[in-house]
C-alpha cells in the first residue's frame, strides 16, 4: 500500500473524528446551554420554588366590624416528572383517597406540566394536614404550600362582599399576575377591588434532598422575595342594620337599599333570597355553587342592582318635579281623577301636585305625563311626541334612571328609560304619539328600574334636587384611599321649592288621612314615604321608597317585594319604616309589627300561574 493511501486512510479518520466531536459538542451544547429541561429537571431535584401568597385584605364595616378575614390552609402540590414510582397505595391511604381519585389528580397535574409544580389538592385545612405531614418526605414529588382562605364572620351581605374562586383561563390571559391555581374575586367587593385585595406575590427558593426533605433556602435566601399583604377595605356598610334587612327579607323574593343621602353611603343592601358566604369558600365550594345556581328563586342573583323591575308608582314623583321645572303644570295644578283614561283606586280628585303624590292619583300623572310628551312645539303630534319625549328623557337621566349608577359593584344594569330611537324601532318613525306611550306615567309600560336607582330617588328628594354617586367603600389600604368619584354633587337642574313640594306629599304619604302608608309611621320620626304597585307576570310586586327624617335626612330607603298581593302600602312600607326606625333609634319600639313582617312570606310561589288583578297605588 503507498504512503499516499495511507494518508488518504488517515484523513477520513481525522474527518470520522471530527464529525463524531462536532456532533457531541453540537448536542452537548443544545442540552447544556440552549435547550434548558434538563436543567430545569436537575434544579426540580435539587431546588423549589415555592410561592409566597400574601394574605388577602381583609374587609370591615362602618363601626369597624370586622367582615370577611382570612385562615391559614394548605395545597398538596405535585412534580408529575418526579413522583413517578412512588408506593401509590401508601400515600392514598395517608391522604384518605382512592386509587381513581389519586389518578384522575395526577392526570389533571401532567396536563399542566410534568415538569412544573401545580396543585394536587386543594385547600387542606391545618387539622387535616396535621395528620400527615410528616409522612409526606417519603412522596417524592410531592410538597405542601401554604395560603389563605376567606372566612365570612357573620353569614351576611353575600351579595355585597362576593366571593372568591379558582382563576380560569380568561383571568390568566388578561393579567399576568395570576398563574393556574390561584384565586381572584368573582363577584361582590371581592371582585371590584381585587387589585387591592389581592396583595402581591412572593417567592421562597429552598434546598430538598433525594427524600424530599427541604435541606434550607438556596443561596441563604438572596434570591427570595417577600409577599406584600393585601390592602383592607373600609365599607360603608352598617352590619347590624345590613343583618336586621336580611331577618326582615327572610322568606321573601326582592330587596331592600339604604343609603344615607348627604354621602351616597350604601348602610345596607340585602336581596332576597340570600345565602352564607361561607358556603361558597373551601373544597364545598362548586358544589354549593351548582346548588345555588340550580335553586327556581335565584339566590345568586343579586336584585338590588341587577333586577330592572317596573317602578310604579314611586316613578310619580320624578314625573311631578319634571313637569314642575318645565312649567307644563304649576304647583297648585289640579286634574280630575278620571278612572276612563287610567284605571285608579277611590279618593277624591287631586288640587295640588302635593296631594297627587298623597293619594298616588293615576289620571293626575296621565295629564302630566300628557303636557310633558305633547308641549306643543309642533302642531303635528307625532313630531310633537318624540320632541317631548326626548326632554323627558333627559330628565329622567338626571335622576339617575336609564344609566349605570356608578356604585363599586360588578355587573350593575341601567334599567330602561326609552326614547325616540326605541319607538321608532318598535312602532316605525310618525306612527307613535303620547297615546300610545302614556303607560308610562305611572311607572309602567316600557319603564323599568333598578332598585338602587329607586332609593337614590329617595336620596334626590331628601336632599331636595341632588344625589352623591352610591358607594359601598369609604377608603382603602394604609394610606386611606378613597375614590374621589364619591364625593361629586350630581344636580337634576331642578328647583329646590319643587322638591319641598315631593317632601311635603310624601310626608303626608305616610301621616294624613289619605296618604297610601299609613303602616309606615314610626311615632316621633317625620317618616317621608311613596308606595307603588308595579305589574308583572303573576301578583303585583309592593314597592315603597322612602327617607327620615324630614329635615336633615340621615336614611332613605326602598323596598321592593315581588308578587306579594296587598300592595307597596300592605309590605313594602312597613317593612321600610322598621328599617329606618332601627337606624335611626339602634332599636324598635313596634314589635309585634316586627315580627310579623319578620316572619310573613307574601310572595306568590314560583313558578307563577296566573296574573293577578291589574291595581296600581
Amino acid at each position: 500500500m503507498s504512503s499516499n493511501q495511507y494518508q488518504e486512510r488517515s484523513t477520513v479518520v481525522r474527518i470520522i473524528f471530527i464529525v463524531v466531536g462536532v456532533i457531541f459538542i453540537a448536542r452537548l451544547a443544545s442540552l447544556q446551554i440552549f435547550d434548558d429541561e434538563y436543567r430545569k429537571l436537575a434544579d426540580q431535584q435539587a431546588l423549589r420554588n415555592i410561592t409566597q401568597y400574601p394574605a388577602r385584605g381583609l374587609i370591615y364595616d362602618r363601626n369597624g366590624e370586622l367582615l370577611v378575614y382570612n385562615e391559614a390552609v394548605y395545597d398538596l402540590m405535585v412534580i408529575p416528572r418526579l413522583a413517578r414510582g412512588i408506593d401509590t397505595a401508601g400515600f392514598c391511604r395517608t391522604l384518605g383517597i382512592s386509587r381513581s381519585d389519586f389518578e384522575t389528580l395526577m392526570r389533571k397535574a401532567s396536563r399542566y406540566s410534568t415538569y412544573t409544580a401545580s396543585p394536587f389538592m386543594k385547600q387542606i385545612s391545618k387539622e387535616e394536614y396535621a395528620s400527615w405531614q410528616n409522612h409526606l418526605y417519603k412522596y417524592k414529588g410531592f410538597y405542601v404550600q401554604k395560603r389563605t382562605l376567606r372566612i365570612y364572620g357573620k353569614p351576611i351581605a353575600a351579595h355585597v362582599l362576593g366571593y372568591v374562586g379558582e382563576v380560569d383561563d380568561k383571568d390568566i390571559k388578561a393579567d399576568a399576575y395570576y398563574r393556574q391555581g390561584d384565586y381572584i374575586g368573582k363577584s361582590g367587593l371581592e371582585k371590584s377591588y381585587e387589585e387591592v385585595l389581592r396583595g402581591v406575590k412572593g417567592k421562597k427558593i429552598m434546598h430538598v434532598d433525594v427524600h424530599n426533605r427541604e435541606m434550607g433556602p438556596y443561596m441563604n435566601g438572596a434570591h427570595d422575595t417577600m409577599a406584600i399583604e393585601g390592602g383592607n377595605l373600609y365599607t360603608t356598610i352598617d352590619a347590624t342594620l345590613q343583618e336586621y334587612a336580611e331577618g326582615l327579607m327572610a322568606n321573601k323574593r326582592g330587596c331592600i337599599v339604604a343609603i344615607e343621602p348627604s354621602t351616597g353611603e350604601v348602610l345596607a343592601l340585602t336581596s332576597a333570597p340570600t345565602y352564607d358566604p361561607n358556603l361558597l369558600v373551601g373544597r364545598v365550594r362548586g358544589e354549593n355553587y351548582m346548588k345555588l345556581l340550580a335553586d327556581i328563586s335565584k339566590p345568586l342573583f343579586n336584585r338590588a342592582i341587577q333586577a330592572q323591575y317596573p317602578p310604579g308608582s314611586i316613578f310619580k314623583v320624578a314625573q311631578a318635579m319634571t313637569a314642575l321645572n318645565l312649567g307644563v303644570i304649576t304647583p297648585q295644578q289640579g286634574f280630575p281623577c278620571d278612572k276612563s283614561l287610567v284605571g285608579c283606586h277611590n279618593h277624591p280628585s287631586a288640587r295640588s301636585v302635593q296631594e297627587a303624590i298623597k293619594m298616588s292619583c293615576n289620571p293626575y300623572f296621565y295629564y302630566t305625563y300628557r303636557r310633558i310628551i305633547q308641549q306643543g312645539k309642533y302642531k303635528n303630534i307625532y313630531k310633537d311626541s318624540p320632541y317631548g319625549l326626548t326632554v323627558w328623557h333627559d330628565y329622567m337621566n338626571r335622576f339617575g334612571f336609564g344609566i349605570r349608577l356608578g356604585i363599586d359593584l360588578p355587573n350593575v344594569k341601567q334599567g330602561n328609560i326609552p326614547d325616540t330611537n326605541y319607538y321608532n324601532k318598535w312602532y316605525g318613525a310618525g306612527k307613535w304619539a303620547f297615546s300610545t306611550i302614556y303607560s308610562n306615567s305611572i311607572g309602567q309600560g316600557e319603564v323599568e328600574v333598578v332598585p338602587l336607582q329607586m332609593a337614590n330617588l329617595a336620596c334626590i328628594v331628601a336632599n331636595r334636587g341632588y344625589y352623591i354617586t352610591p358607594h359601598l367603600v369609604r377608603y382603602y389600604g394604609p394610606d386611606s384611599t378613597r375614590n374621589e368619584e364619591y364625593y361629586k354633587r350630581h344636580e337634576t337642574g331642578i328647583r329646590r321649592s319643587y322638591f319641598e313640594i315631593a317632601a311635603n306629599g310624601m310626608y303626608d304619604v305616610v301621616h294624613v288621612a289619605g296618604g297610601t302608608a299609613r303602616r309606615a309611621n314610626i311615632p316621633d320620626i317625620d317618616v317621608c314615604g311613596k308606595t307603588g304597585t308595579a305589574q308583572n307576570i303573576g301578583y303585583d310586586h309592593s314597592v315603597f321608597i322612602a327617607f327620615a327624617p324630614k329635615n336633615d335626612p340621615k336614611i332613605a330607603v326602598a323596598v321592593y317585594v315581588e308578587n306579594a298581593p296587598g300592595g307597596g302600602g300592605y309590605w313594602a312600607a312597613p317593612i321600610a319604616s322598621l328599617v329606618i326606625e332601627k337606624y335611626i333609634r339602634g332599636s324598635v319600639t313596634r314589635t309585634d309589627m316586627e315580627k310579623y313582617y319578620h316572619d310573613a312570606a307574601p310572595c306568590q310561589k314560583l313558578p307563577l300561574t296566573r296574573i293577578a288583578k291589574k291595581k296600581k297605588k
